[in-house]
């Protein structure tokens, strides 16, 4: 079975059996407070080429602030906070591997305001496959928000400190990944999922 054929089906299957929660997760963005249920965002996908990314709206419309999610962002709405606990909020992103821009497992894909960061070799690398729902390197950074709340000026630290180290995990993930460690991945990032439910 080839990486493509396993995403197809994989999300495929995810989001028919997570189809109400998925529902439920809609009405209870639509009703927490005004604006869309989904939030899109350009994001750089494999060669570089941009697509949107889909994701449960988690912050209010219209409030100004970092591509980053510092601590205890003001902006995160009340059901966001729970949304991005559980990380519910990516989802929607099953739809991105259907439309082939996404992968179940890859590098997570950045805003281009941060990939003007990447140094050349590891950018070749990094982007060379398609960006993913999950990845080792979120898996390790799961509490990158409570990181940079600690940090002085917590732009600079993800720039400087955090991006460099979650590049160089990714561009190994990029060259030595298999179906078999994509589905160890997988099986960690529920395991994950489930312990924060």
């Amino acid at each position: 079975m080839t990486k493509r054929l396993f995403d197809l089906v994989g999300a495929a299957v995810a989001l028919l059996l997570l189809s109400p929660l998925l529902l439920a997760a809609a009405l209870a963005v639509k009703l927490d407070s005004p604006g869309p249920v989904f939030f899109r965002q350009q994001r750089v996908g494999r060669g570089g080429v941009p697509f949107r990314i889909h994701k449960f709206r988690t912050m209010r419309e219209g409030v100004p602030g970092l591509q980053i999610t510092v601590g205890d962002d003001p902006r995160i709405t009340r059901v966001g906070r729970w949304l991005r606990r559980t990380r519910i909020d990516e989802l929607p992103q099953f739809i991105d591997v259907l439309q082939g821009t996404m992968s179940l497992v890859g590098p997570r894909p950045e805003v281009p305001r941060y990939v003007e960061f990447y140094p050349p070799e590891l950018r070749e690398r990094v982007l060379s496959v398609r960006p993913g729902i999950t990845d080792p390197v979120s898996l390790a950074y799961a509490d990158e928000s409570e990181l940079l709340a600690r940090a002085a000026d917590p732009e600079r630290e993800y720039v400087e400190v955090l991006l460099p180290r979650k590049l160089q995990a990714a561009a190994a993930y990029a060259e030595r990944a298999t179906l078999w460690t994509d589905l160890g991945v997988l099986l960690r990032s529920v395991g994950v999922l489930l312990g924060r439910s």
